[in-house]
């Protein structure tokens, strides 16, 4: 149920860059294509309808089902599936990492922002279907980023010294996990039912891709989600091309250079690559570089000639791998795509890759900032409720939560601001005197009305210090109370995992959840499981 609504604004959370993107300012305008409204999809459709081949989709309905060959697939999904051979059907789509059991929460609202924008579309144009995707980052190589997930109190690290992109990452040293959480997650239905689902993502599967396929698939499923591996050979094979001028033109390098005249006033989130590939193989995956006349794999002994890599390309794409920027023109270039979705950090690289996107000929997607969400219990309502606590001040940090709520729970006149304001007054009135005498006197005068003021101000601070110590219980409370909410002073969902809450919830987490989201009307969304 929702409780409460904060705004990107409201929040504090929030870059400038994604504030001014999100309140469409004129600035950045040149940075997209189509702002994220119900109406702009109709021009998104018809052009998106006119650059994607049926070739396309014919090689992504076949690697779809290579992909779910021996999986246990649901109806709506093989329905969604059978849809995208179709010229009236597109994809909204979102990515994550392939963290273990997810990672921070966020990952159900990103999947569920999805979902629910492609029910939304099919309401508003019926005449077209929509299918949610998700885009596992197979490739990625920064197994730090992505080997643990937090549960209440408790951090869950698996540790492997596997190398390379880790979707190809085995499972091995998991059944300690699977150990390990048998324990933690405690008793009852729920717990029992997220323990079985990780043994059977996890210890049933060899590969870490097919591990989060499985989880993900399970917990949408019923919902029609599409689950894309990018690491794919029929899909490399229709990226191809764009790889070749990658990599023989620095297509990305050239205008992303000119693109950062629209962000110097904003902090870039990504910075290009002269070339924006990898080479991938069994262990590795590193930075193709070019040296002179040769394209080096760096810290390998892979040396090519331009002939020699461009005949690789051909031959065997899947061993070339786009970078975090280069990945965007990927997926668009092989879905017949018109949304994506994302967080601020997502969408601040893809603000950076418009002009390349015009360069290779690709419709820019539509940028959409997914729903945020802060997840509260019934117990930890009340007790806001009771210490006469908004979730809006929540937002605030410590120090100004703290001083907010010493001045309302306070009995004694804590703001000295009509104080201040007979003081500016009195001086006022001295002023004019001071006009008609010599000019030391006015100097005299307002040095006088600084030292006063600014002993004002330091009596005010003295006076909340004191108040707070007779507070100190109280304002602890609510301090415990905001550490729930936002763990180390950050974002619930970006610290903690989906499990807690799943357990927790009274009802069926993902329902409840996803009865609230709305990616078009994104926000802070505080709802109570």
């Amino acid at each position: 149920m929702l409780v409460d609504f904060i705004s990107h604004n409201e929040s504090g959370y929030f870059s400038k860059l994604m504030l001014d993107y999100l309140n469409e300012e004129e600035a950045i305008k040149p940075l997209y294509h189509r702002f994220a409204s119900i109406e702009n999809f109709k021009e998104q459709l018809i052009e998106k309808q006119s650059n994607f081949s049926e070739q396309k989709r014919e090689q992504l309905i076949i690697a779809l089902k290579k992909q779910y060959s021996n999986k246990n697939i649901s109806e709506a999904t093989q329905k969604n599936i059978d849809k995208l051979a179709l010229a009236n059907t597109f994809t909204i789509t979102t990515g994550h990492q392939l963290n273990l059991f997810s990672g921070p929460v966020y990952y159900i609202y990103k999947i569920l922002s999805v979902i629910n924008l492609a029910e939304s579309l099919k309401t508003e144009y019926p005449e077209y279907n929509f299918v949610p995707v998700f885009w596992m980052a197979t490739e990625d190589h920064d197994f730090e980023e992505i080997n643990h997930f937090n549960f209440r109190d408790k951090k869950i690290q698996w540790q492997s010294n596997q190398t390379g992109p880790v979707g190809k990452f085995e499972t091995e040293g998991l059944d300690k996990i699977n150990d390990l959480i048998s324990i933690i997650f405690g008793k009852g239905e729920k717990a029992q039912k997220l323990k079985d689902l990780f043994s059977e993502s996890y210890i049933k599967n060899n590969t870490l891709t097919a591990a989060t396929f499985h989880l993900t698939n399970e917990l949408f499923k019923n919902y029609g989600i599409v689950i894309v591996n990018g690491d794919d050979v029929i899909l490399k094979n229709s990226f191809k091309e764009v790889a070749k001028k990658e990599l023989f033109d620095q297509v990305l390098n050239t205008n992303i250079t000119q693109t950062k005249q629209y962000l110097k006033n904003y902090f870039v989130q990504v910075n290009p690559r002269e070339i924006n590939l990898f080479y991938i193989d069994k262990g590795i995956r590193e930075r193709i570089v070019k040296d002179n006349d040769q394209y080096k794999v760096l810290n390998t002994n892979y040396s090519f000639t331009a002939s020699e890599i461009m005949k690789l390309i051909d031959e065997a794409p899947e061993k070339f791998s786009p970078n975090a920027i280069l990945r965007p023109l990927y997926q668009e270039t092989i879905l017949p795509n018109l949304a994506y979705v994302g967080g601020g950090g997502e969408l601040a690289y893809w603000l950076e890759l418009k002009s390349s996107f015009n360069a290779f000929n690709t419709t820019f997607p539509i940028l959409i900032h997914r729903d945020s969400v802060v997840l509260v219990s019934e117990k930890i309502d009340q007790k806001i409720q009771n210490l006469n606590i908004s979730y809006a001040e929540l937002f605030l940090n410590n120090t100004e939560l703290t001083k907010l709520k010493v001045k309302q729970y306070s009995s004694n006149l804590l703001d000295f601001t009509k104080l201040k304001t007979q003081l500016a007054n009195q001086f006022d009135a001295l002023k004019i005197v001071a006009e008609k005498t010599d000019k030391s006197f006015k100097n005299a005068l307002d040095a006088q009305y600084t030292k006063q003021i600014k002993g004002l101000n330091n009596l005010e601070k003295k006076l909340i210090r004191a108040e707070k110590l007779q507070l100190n219980d109280k304002i602890q409370r609510v301090l415990n109370l905001k550490e729930e909410l936002f763990p180390g002073e950050s974002l619930q969902e970006r610290k903690q995992n989906f499990a807690q809450f799943y357990i927790d919830c009274e009802k069926n987490l993902i329902e409840t959840i996803k009865k609230e989201i709305n990616p078009l009307k994104s926000g802070f969304k505080i709802i109570k499981i």
